[in-house]
């Protein structure tokens, strides 16, 4: 979920920047908030992102059409999106693992 936040926050405040939309600190407020609740509705599924990106800019008011822009190199983009949700659940694991006292058994 962390690469997906991160992704769908970066994405619309490019578009916004695209579009020569300046958001303002509670608006973009409000895409961080609904970035972190699209993140943990979305599907575990390629391009998932990309449909929730779309109630993102739906509640700040920018035009959905901005999904063009980084429709080209979304593919590139989830691949680091699945990497980074992957290394913060391991990391998350070994955290856990470690303050219970588990210990590797080789």
């Amino acid at each position: 979920m962390d690469g997906t936040a991160l992704y769908e926050c970066v994405a619309a405040i490019f578009i916004a920047q695209a579009y020569g939309v300046d958001l303002t600190f509670f608006q973009q407020i409000i895409v961080v908030i609904t970035a972190l609740l699209a993140s943990i509705g979305a599907a575990g599924i390629p391009m998932a992102g990309m449909v929730m990106i779309t109630v993102i800019l739906t509640a700040v008011g920018l035009p959905l059409e901005g999904i063009g822009l980084i429709l080209a190199v979304d593919r590139i983009l989830d691949m680091f999106r699945t990497a980074t949700n992957v290394w913060s659940d391991s990391c998350g694991a070994v955290i856990i693992a470690k303050s219970e006292g588990e210990q590797l058994k080789v």
